[in-house]
């Protein structure tokens, strides 16, 4: 698998605030990774020092082969970018801001037309190619946004809050293009919608306070919100020693005198032995519940985790 981007140990400070602290990870082609966190947690800076908008205060950018601060001009030629703000000119129509930016990558001009042609398909804007980009939508005037970033057919594809202000069928429209240029580019999408990494991503990174806290691929945080989970509810207080002893079982969180949360393997299903057991010991079982995690509560806890370090 060709990797994309190699981020050596990024770092970013802002005066004394440290806004991104020693983040590193790998891009390779096929893979759309979502950057996710909260408001303020530095993807934004991220996203600028990966695109060269921004210089690291420490770290290095590799871009497809080329380090980005010693070859600049060559490592970004593999770069698409679309700010949280799309950089369009709306008194002009699509077709017309298009060629602008196809003189600004540099296209030679017996490609210019097919790469227009190109992107304009691929974003679904063939049919409003001669409208003012003023005149339309904002789902439309965000997929100019996106057509421009790829006009140059480049390797790497960075969206910084691609869906921000688009109604739920735009998002849809949008989410399924970030999947479609998943295919054949790498792709970074920097959110902080949690439905938008499990629904577009293949793999999905949590940055928090400048500090990266979860790298993962998204079928392992999908094991991870499927990890065995049961909520018990007993008339008198159970034996939690006792309950921990049964196979599979791995953990136990008392919430109150009678309700705990057992954690258990995902392979083992213990509930028929946990019933048993505390039927056994006259404890009295008045619920037994799966839980299942969801992708905010593994946000949350991570997070509430790291600012307690």
């Amino acid at each position: 698998m060709t990797t994309l981007i190699e981020a050596d140990h990024l770092t970013r400070y802002y005066g004394s605030h440290c806004a991104v602290n020693d983040v590193s990870f790998t891009l390779a082609k096929g893979e759309v990774l979502g950057f996710l966190g909260s408001n303020g947690a530095g993807k934004t800076t991220t996203m600028q020092m990966l695109c060269g908008n921004l210089a690291p205060s420490a770290g290095q950018i590799i871009i497809n082969g080329y380090d980005l601060l010693d070859q600049p001009k060559t490592a970004k030629l593999s770069l698409g970018y679309l700010p949280d703000t799309p950089p369009l000119y709306k008194e002009l129509t699509v077709q017309e801001f298009l060629l602008y930016c196809a003189g600004l990558h540099g296209i030679a001009k017996s490609s210019v037309n097919a790469a227009i042609e190109r992107a304009q398909e691929r974003c679904g804007l063939t049919d409003v190619a001669e409208r003012l980009i003023a005149n339309l939508s904002k789902g439309f005037q965000q997929r100019v946004g996106i057509a421009q970033a790829i006009l140059h057919n480049p390797e790497v594809i960075v969206l910084d809050e691609p869906t921000v202000g688009l109604d739920p069928i735009q998002i849809r429209e949008i989410r399924d293009l970030i999947r479609e240029l998943g295919q054949d580019h790498g792709v970074i999408l920097s959110t902080h919608i949690l439905t938008e990494v499990q629904e577009s991503c293949t793999h999905v990174q949590i940055i928090d306070q400048g500090r990266l806290i979860l790298n993962e691929t998204i079928a392992g945080l999908n094991r991870q919100m499927d990890t065995g989970t049961l909520q018990v509810v007993t008339r008198l207080a159970p034996d939690i020693d006792g309950l921990l002893t049964i196979p599979g079982v791995s953990s136990i969180e008392s919430i109150t005198a009678n309700r705990v949360i057992i954690h258990h393997s995902v392979t083992a299903n213990p509930a028929e032995q946990i019933a048993a057991q505390i039927i056994a010991a006259g404890s009295g079982l008045q619920e037994l519940t799966p839980v299942k995690r969801s992708m905010e509560d593994i946000f949350i806890s991570l997070t509430k985790e790291h600012r307690e370090l």
